[in-house]
């Protein structure tokens, strides 16, 4: 079953974090109720990885509403699984509107991504897909992408658990780990990474999904775990801690090729906040 199949065209989403001992107990506890999905099954620690490649502003438009706590905002990104040169690359729009996620997406292949991050439509030819919903999809991402002038500014990684409903896709649980980050202005869909940097390094992500009512025993997991809900945006958590300055301007680029050339430690790369002055 492709990732496209499986993904949820609506839903509603509710984040975690869980330290990596207390995952083997909501393993257990989800076994009960989902079952593996298809892709982590035979893996280590029964996980895939993602990559994501996020697309913003100059001024960092989409990442500022997530600061802000917008009710209603996107994210444009491409969503890919490695780097083999007949996989596919989806072009995604991930919106947000009030407490309801939408996604959109369409299915291209590697060599329409630099043409697409371009401003143009690729070749039917390019297209992996000749569902309606999906044309519709890459439309909507072209005429975002050209009114804003979004670019590549993050290359974003993790190894996803995922545990999915076997009657429909009404349900699913993922667990995220070794979340990592870096700023990225490649026109490509990169797989390594530089020197990224390592979010959320004490605890898994934990997202529960659901497309109706929340199920009761979603309510048993929380109880159970003593879990509270927060938000864990891995772009724009990954731009605070590395520095929005690092995401601006094609000068920036620069600087972080010199800085990781010249071998830094993460902490000369991502320096703490410098403490607020008292009178």
């Amino acid at each position: 079953m492709s990732q496209d199949h499986q993904l949820q065209q609506q839903r509603f989403e509710l984040k975690y974090l869980v330290p990596e001992p207390v995952t083997l107990a909501l393993r257990d506890f989800l076994s009960c109720h989902l079952e593996l999905d298809d892709f982590g099954v035979g893996r280590p620690n029964l996980s895939y990885p993602v990559h994501s490649l996020y697309l913003d502003t100059d001024d960092l438009m989409t990442h500022q509403a997530t600061q802000n706590g917008d009710k209603n905002r996107f994210k444009l990104r491409l969503r890919y699984y490695n780097d083999e040169p007949g996989s596919p690359v989806f072009f995604e729009i991930k919106r947000r509107e009030a407490n309801c996620i939408l996604k959109r997406r369409c299915p291209v292949r590697r060599d329409a991504v630099a043409l697409m991050l371009a401003g143009q439509m690729p070749d039917l030819e390019q297209l992996l897909s000749q569902e309606p919903h999906h044309h519709v999809a890459l439309q909507q991402f072209n005429q975002l992408l050209l009114k804003f002038n979004a670019r590549p500014k993050a290359h974003n990684s993790y190894l996803r658990e995922a545990w999915v409903s076997p009657e429909n896709n009404s349900i699913r649980v993922t667990f995220d780990r070794s979340i990592h980050i870096e700023p990225c202005f490649k026109t490509e869909a990169v797989v390594a990474m530089t020197r990224p940097l390592h979010i959320y390094a004490e605890d898994v992500v934990l997202e529960l999904k659901f497309t109706n009512r929340f199920p009761n025993w979603f309510k048993e997991l929380v109880r159970c775990f003593n879990l509270m809900q927060l938000s864990a945006a891995k772009y724009s958590m990954g731009v605070t801690l590395i520095g929005e300055h690092r995401f601006y301007e094609s000068t920036h680029l620069r600087e972080w090729s010199g800085m990781t050339a010249a071998g830094n430690s993460e902490e000369e790369l991502f320096p703490a906040p410098a403490p607020a002055a008292t009178n």
